[in-house]
């Protein structure tokens, strides 16, 4: 184990922050450490909008899922795919021709892009000491979301981010086991049930620790109940009307 090693194993969502600010130098540090993640064909499609007036983060809360700690923290990062700026800056050097920029290859590269550049972000600022919880329901009311933050055709917003000092201390969250994910050479069909049903023991414990024994509810029935709601269906139609997904 060495250092980097150690900080991405103690990797935790915090939900609870400081009224210690995130400085300007930190928050520098943090997006330039994000940029230097790999991105394809040197694209870089993304951008990240700091979001650190009090109002606004109160309205971005309330279309979010009434989530508090985007309220609370001191700075909101909302991560965006954005192809709108590729599109911005290469139509002067193609003229007439043909750009595919709506592809739906570029739309996975978009998002990808926004993914690995996040997470290099998380693992700068917690080696700053500051803690972070990633936000999906950015996209709960992703339309009216959007308008508010004044995203063009061609961005959306993929995830938020809350970054502060922790104030408090959670468990380790566990994963799944390495055997369940790793596949050597080919996809192996035969070995999936075995390390998730070890896995749901050691979840069953977690849960009834955190729980105060109230709950003993395993990953498999978590995942079963999430897949049985229409999660942000919504989400196609947005997509399609800011231009995505085209070709």
């Amino acid at each position: 184990m060495n250092d980097v090693i150690s900080l991405l194993m103690k990797h935790r969502s915090i939900r609870r922050f400081t009224d210690q600010p995130v400085t300007e130098q930190q928050l520098n540090l943090i997006v330039a450490s994000a940029q230097m993640a790999s991105t394809s064909s040197n694209v870089q499609a993304y951008s990240v909008i700091a979001v650190t007036e009090p109002e606004l983060k109160k309205e971005l809360a309330s279309l979010s899922g009434n989530q508090a700690y985007i309220e609370q923290c001191p700075v909101f990062l909302v991560w965006c795919a954005d192809l709108y700026r590729l599109q911005q800056v290469t139509a002067p050097h193609l003229g007439e021709q043909l750009s595919y920029e709506d592809s739906t290859e570029n739309f996975i590269v978009a998002t990808i892009d926004v993914a690995l550049a996040a997470q290099n972000a998380v693992v700068a600022a917690e080696s700053l000491g500051l803690g972070i919880v990633y936000i999906g329901g950015v996209r709960n009311q992703v339309a009216e979301l959007s308008e508010l933050l004044g995203l063009p055709e061609l961005v959306y917003p993929v995830f938020g981010m809350c970054v502060g000092y922790p104030d408090q201390e959670t468990d380790l969250r566990p994963r799944l086991p390495v055997d369940a994910v790793l596949h050597r050479n080919r996809y192996s069909k035969d070995r999936i049930i075995e390390p998730v049903n070890d896995y749901d023991e050691t979840t069953k414990r977690y849960m009834l620790k955190r729980t105060d024994g109230k709950s003993d509810t395993s990953w498999s029935q978590v995942m079963a109940t999430r897949l049985a709601q229409p999660n942000r269906l919504h989400m196609k139609q947005f997509l399609d009307s800011k231009g995505f997904m085209k070709q």
